[in-house]
Parts: C-alpha cells; structure tokens; sequence
C-alpha cells in the first residue's frame, strides 16, 4: 500500500544551515518517481553534514568553486553528486544560501517502497537482507538509481523530490556524532542519525543527544 506523500519540502527548508537541515532530514522520505509510474522510497534515518563557511576543510568546496563541485554553490534543494574514491557515486542535498556551498551527505536510508526494485539495482539476490539495500551512501545512491547524470538535478519537484516525516506519537530519536570516511574535520559531530534504526551505519561511538522527540522538529520548520 502506497504511503500518502503530501507536498514536496519547500525550498526555504534547505535555505538554511545545514546542520539545521541535516538535523530536519532524518525520518525524511526521498522519492524516485520511475518512468512507468512507479516509485522508490527511502526514509533517510543517517545524513552527514559539511559548511561552506571557510570552517570546514572537510567540505568539497573548502578551496572555491570547481567543475567537479559548482552545483554546491546552489540554489538550495538541488542535488550534489560525486564519484568517491573514484568507486561509489554519493548524493548531497545542497543548503544554506546561494553562494555558500553547504551540502548534507545522505549516508543511509530505509526502505518504505519499491524494494523488489531496489534490490534489483542493487544486484542483490531475492533472498538478500534488506539492510544490504541502502545501508551507506553508496548503497543508497545505488538503490535509487542515482548516477553523476542527476548532479544539480532540483528536489523540489518530480522525478526526484523530499517529503517531510510521517507524523508519529512516538518520539524520534537522533543523535550525531563525529563524521566518518574522511580524514579532514572528521571529529566534528555534523553527522545524525536515528539512534534505534537498524538501518544506520555501524559508527555510533561518541554520540550525542541531538533531539528526541518529532514534534520539535516539526514545529521549528
């Protein structure tokens, strides 16, 4: 049964700071509509963030603009993607102001809809766990079907869009803690994530509280 999506995130959610707007991501759904009118869903459960403000070397835009990163430089709510470590390719949400060069890293997802699809650009058997699915950013880039094609590609309207959380009486716990797989800036806790899910990456060491419950989430946004 399809899950009621609602509105896609309105594009003053990303003109924020991005670790307001990391913080707001999780619990988040990331929609793929396909061309035979399908759709995949994730509910984002672990992003990473990185600043564009001359704070943060760990962030591909620390040294200016290059072609390799010149949709982080917006609008907001546009896709940054890249090749990492010339394997996985990774997608960012772009955030703050034009110019600025903030994006969050989306490092894992759960799947709501659309598995059987999923798992299939995944090249994962039938039997395969789910959590092989979008565990991690390259898994996640892979089970949407996301290439280096849809680099500045907008989330603000159809094929690929962001949807605010399902509301729930149950509080959401996130956590964030220092930032993994990199080697600059790496103990920044710019990274969140659902303290509970399953489908988080194996890194918790060092966390901290970030927000309990969803409604204060959605109150400030």
């Amino acid at each position: 049964m399809r899950q009621a999506l609602g509105a896609p995130i309105p594009q003053r959610f990303f003109s924020r700071d991005a670790r307001e707007v990391a913080l707001d991501l999780i619990g988040c759904r990331l929609v793929r509509r396909l061309p035979d009118g399908g759709r995949l869903v994730l509910r984002l459960v672990e992003v990473e963030a990185y600043l564009g403000d001359g704070s943060d070397p760990a962030a591909h835009s620390h040294r200016g603009p290059t072609e390799r990163n010149r949709s982080m430089f917006g609008p907001a709510g546009r896709l940054y993607a890249y090749r990492s470590y010339g394997i996985h390719v990774c997608v960012n949400v772009v955030c703050g102001e034009r110019g600025q060069a903030a994006a969050v890293l989306l490092r894992a997802g759960e799947p709501i809809e659309g598995v059987e699809h999923m798992r299939a650009l995944r090249g994962l058997t039938p039997d395969a766990a789910n959590l092989q699915i979008a565990r991690g950013p390259g898994r996640l880039t892979q089970a949407l079907g996301l290439e280096l094609a849809h680099d500045g590609q907008t989330l603000l309207r159809p094929p690929l869009t962001l949807h605010a959380r399902v509301p729930s009486s149950a509080p959401l716990r996130v956590e964030q803690g220092p930032r993994v797989g990199i080697t600059k800036a790496a103990d920044l806790p710019y990274r969140y994530f659902e303290w509970d899910s399953a489908w988080v990456s194996a890194f918790r060491k060092g966390t901290l509280r970030a927000r309990r419950n969803a409604e204060a989430s959605r109150g400030r946004s």
